[in-house]
């Protein structure tokens, strides 16, 4: 049986009253984790996106370049609490999902939340632990809880994870599995900072321009009305047919040896909605889904092994991407093999 966080009166937490400007409320969440975030516009819009569409977010790139921050200045915009994992060799499954620990008042097992049950969880170096400690999210982040001594526990609502990774080629790392990748609703590639950005970034930084310090510009609450209205812009049926033939491509081309699924493509639809929210828009166009194909498919192909240079998700991958979405754009246009 389901066993829900502990509310005041045991019901169900209320549905959210409906934003007046859901575009404004979003606009103003980006620009809240901007204010610490130089020099990133489109890694805040992405990852925005992806937690309006109701999705968790993998950002890749090499140590200190601002991934951890990315995620507590997004917590912070909030005002929720934000759960961190450090992610190390290890770490047990236990340590993420919690467990049943002896009450002597009461002569049982009590259940111990672990650090999952909270509205934002980052995970710090996700790559970093064992197979099979990166299981223990992956019921949590598709059914939205966990299952502990046979029992099942509810987890807070919102729900976002935020995990970080190194590339593979550092030293200590276990590469994702398909089935891990494929529950983040979007990959990011933070990249290089220009030299002005940079020398910006210190400066505030030295000033004391941290995360802890934003004020949160919307609440859990206006969080999950955001993402109801995203559920309600509208999709018409070419747009669906799009997506579709943009995520059966990838499972036909002889490069890719396992290529994106049904979930891939409501997630490249989902996300969709939040870019035309996002831009104003009550529907979604062809070129919102267009945009998104790379951050939403790219990490879930594996290529086929005389294709693959890099790891699943690597540049190969990116680029495989783009060539498909190129396709899309020109009917009957046909994808290279080889470049």
């Amino acid at each position: 049986m389901d066993h829900p966080l502990p509310e005041p009166s045991g019901a169900p937490a209320p549905a959210p009253a409906p934003l007046p400007d859901p575009t404004a409320a979003a606009r103003a969440l980006v620009d809240g984790v901007e204010r610490v975030v130089r020099g990133r516009r489109a890694a805040v819009e992405l990852l925005v996106t992806a937690v309006l569409a109701r999705g968790h977010v993998l950002v890749e790139d090499v140590p200190g370049s601002g991934k951890t921050t990315l995620a507590t200045a997004f917590a912070a915009s909030l005002g929720a609490e934000c759960s961190r994992v450090q992610a190390t060799a290890d770490l047990l499954p236990a340590d993420v999902t919690g467990s049943g620990v002896w009450d002597p008042a009461s002569g049982g097992f009590r259940f111990v939340p672990g650090p999952l049950f909270a509205p934002v969880v980052l995970v710090d170096e996700l790559n970093r632990t064992s197979p099979r400690t990166q299981s223990a999210f992956l019921e949590a982040m598709e059914e939205r809880r966990v299952t502990v001594d046979g029992v099942r526990h509810r987890l807070p609502e919102p729900f976002v994870v935020v995990a970080t990774q190194n590339p593979v080629e550092q030293h200590g790392t276990y590469p994702l599995p398909e089935g891990q990748l494929d529950r983040f609703a979007v990959r990011l590639v933070l990249g290089p900072l220009t030299a002005d950005v940079e020398r910006r970034v210190l400066r505030e930084q030295l000033a004391g321009n941290r995360p802890e310090t934003l004020t949160p510009v919307l609440d859990l609450a206006g969080l999950l009305a955001l993402q109801r209205a995203t559920a309600g812009v509208h999709v018409a049926d070419a747009t669906l047919d799009l997506a579709v033939g943009l995520t059966r491509a990838t499972r036909t081309d002889p490069r890719v040896r396992l290529g994106a699924g049904t979930r891939a493509g409501l997630t490249l639809v989902r996300c969709a909605q939040a870019r035309a929210l996002l831009a104003g828009r009550d529907h979604v166009l062809p070129e919102d889904v267009q945009a998104l194909v790379v951050p939403v498919l790219a990490h879930r192909l594996l290529l086929a092994e005389e294709h693959e240079p890099l790891e699943v998700g690597g540049a190969g991958s990116r680029t495989l991407a783009q060539e498909r979405l190129a396709a899309g754009l020109v009917p009957g246009t046909a994808v290279p093999l080889h470049r």
